[in-house]
């Protein structure tokens, strides 16, 4: 299989024919072996009723119904993980994605030799600048600043990755927002261009405010486990040595304050306070040695490498 084509789908029964029929024209001229893979994220809008009747009109369809509700990324890394494709291009089903611009993906991808080719929505939300354009800037900036990959826009779904860096992505939580920089850290080339953007003309967005805070969360968790998952001891052990030297410093002049001053600790409250920076240094230190044990555990028990082998010569 030359290419596959994954779209998770949510309630969006309205637009996959469409979707479908759009596709296929763009596919058809690539000419190339195809297929789509359609992901249903346990939608209940009877969806299913029309990717059983796209599967009947075309065999180069095919559709996986998760048992439930688990979102878009769990959608993702499950079509990730079926599609038979050399290259592999992921598209919502809300059809603001312009399936026209996959040719253009396709292209840099191999005439320019990247690994994963990535959309960004120029025009998004240009009517819309204090409200949703405004935050959006400001979240991509935060996340590039944080991850040093600099995109304008991680949320787009329109991407096309080599197969071989597909299959080692893996994805948990919210996480398929920060693909690039999971990609990045497999040692893929990264791209971005621009595509176009079409304003929703069925259903609904599933996206609110209460995403913002998991995506942070997320942030975290994608920068701890790309820098410090075999090495946890340099974060909790940073910390620990950081306060516990304060608490040993500020106690120590305390003490000197008592026996060489006279000064009264009974109703001082930084005695207490310097205690405790020490013991919570000592708890994050421990915490760090233990994250250790942990990690060789998790590495060893699954065999698991903490490199990646681009290539053998």
């Amino acid at each position: 299989m030359d290419l596959s084509v994954v779209i998770p789908v949510f309630n969006e029964r309205d637009n996959l024919v469409p979707l479908y029929e759009e596709l296929k024209r763009v596919l058809e001229s690539l000419g190339r072996s195809w297929e789509v893979l359609f992901i249903d994220d346990g939608s209940t809008d009877n969806g299913d009723a029309v990717l059983r009747e796209l599967k009947a009109r075309d065999a180069r369809v095919r559709a996986l119904r998760l048992a439930r509700n688990c979102g878009q990324t769990a959608a993702l890394a499950c079509g990730l993980k079926n599609a038979q494709g050399e290259v592999i291009v992921t598209i919502d089903a809300d059809r603001e994605n312009d399936p026209q611009d996959i040719p253009t993906l396709l292209r840099i991808l191999e005439e320019q030799g990247y690994d994963l080719v990535t959309g960004w929505r120029v025009d998004r939300w240009k009517n819309a600048y204090l409200t949703r354009r405004l935050p959006s800037v400001a979240a991509n900036l935060i996340i590039s600043c944080i991850t040093g990959l600099k995109l304008h826009d991680y949320g787009c779904t329109l991407k096309a990755y080599r197969r071989e860096i597909a299959k080692q992505i893996r994805l948990y939580g919210e996480m398929h927002r920060f693909i690039p920089f999971i990609a990045q850290q497999l040692g893929a080339r990264v791209c971005e261009v621009p595509v176009r953007f079409r304003p929703r003309q069925t259903g609904h967005s599933k996206y609110g405010m209460s995403r913002v805070i998991r995506t942070l969360l997320d942030l975290m968790t994608v920068m701890f486990l790309s820098g410090y998952s075999t090495r946890p001891i340099q974060v909790f052990g940073t910390i620990g040595v950081i306060l516990a030297t304060l608490g040993g410093l500020w106690t120590s002049v305390l003490v000197f304050e008592k026996v060489a001053l006279g000064y009264s600790l009974a109703r001082r409250p930084a005695l207490l306070l310097a205690v405790l920076l020490l013991v919570v240094g000592v708890q994050f230190i421990s915490l760090g040695l233990l994250a250790e044990m942990l990690t060789r555990i998790y590495y060893e028990a699954q065999d698991k490498p903490i490199y990646v082998v681009k290539e053998e010569l």
